[in-house]
């Protein structure tokens, strides 16, 4: 992995986008970031931070649309982009993503595959497509609307404009705004806190909130009942409920 590094801190996954200088989003760090996401996958991850400086991911490499363009075929890109962003939207643990700088267009949309977003007060993020005469296409649309609405999504997909972090905060597009020198303690500290809970736990409820927001209720109850079955099995389950019991705190394995 040449554009991205993966590195531990405690129970902590750090992913960080490198592709100098704006993190362009091409093929091969599209592929990079995909492997990195496979990493995290391991049980000896229960959190993961995913980051990129100076920039988040000032979006897709336009070269490689051209390039696109010029041999005659659709792009690659998007598609190979939107199934990393599910992979990662679809990991059984927590995710935040730690957004300074610019997340444009593939950016915005790798970042609203996390579970949260804390953007540094110097964050800008948009969903440009529109600029270019196409649309999002790694589940920009989708991921938007269920974060802001269909009304104020068509805003900032219709017209392609930027949103800085305080506007951010306010769509619901962010989570939380934090001095840019903060960032990265700010997401880590909060990444550590849930590392430390019961991970099969948040992973069931991340997957049940995640896929059961688009569910008819039967469906989506279905998926929040096995979520509590295979959490009920879990040693973190009976650590839980014995420190209950015994009015203590709960030491949590991850298992």
């Amino acid at each position: 992995m040449s554009l991205v590094r993966f590195e531990m801190q405690g129970d902590v996954a750090l992913v960080t986008l490198d592709r100098p200088p704006v993190n362009a989003l091409s093929a091969a760090l599209t592929a990079d970031l995909d492997e990195a996401v496979a990493k995290a996958e391991d049980p000896a991850v229960r959190a993961v931070v995913l980051t990129g400086s100076p920039h988040f991911a000032a979006g897709a490499d336009i070269s490689e649309f051209k390039a696109a363009m010029d041999g005659g075929g659709e792009d690659a890109l998007a598609n190979r982009l939107s199934e990393v962003v599910r992979r990662l939207e679809t990991l059984p643990k927590p995710v935040i993503a730690a957004v300074r700088g610019y997340a444009l267009g593939g950016g915005l949309e790798v970042a609203m595959g996390c579970d949260f977003r804390f953007l540094a007060e110097d964050a800008t993020v948009g969903q440009p497509e529109i600029k270019l005469g196409i649309i999002p296409g790694a589940g920009g649309t989708i991921r938007l609307t269920r974060l802001i609405g269909p009304a104020k999504a068509k805003d900032l997909i219709y017209t392609g404009r930027f949103v800085g972090a305080a506007e951010a905060l306010d769509l619901g597009i962010a989570d939380r705004v934090v001095p840019a020198d903060g960032l990265d303690e700010a997401a880590m500290e909060y990444a550590a806190a849930l590392a430390a809970g019961p991970t099969v736990a948040l992973g069931a409820a991340r997957r049940a909130v995640t896929d059961g927001l688009g569910l008819p209720v039967p469906e989506a109850l279905a998926l929040e009942t096995a979520g509590f079955d295979a959490s009920f099995a879990t040693d973190d389950a009976r650590e839980g409920v014995a420190a209950f019991l015994e009015k203590r705190e709960p030491g949590f394995s991850g298992r």
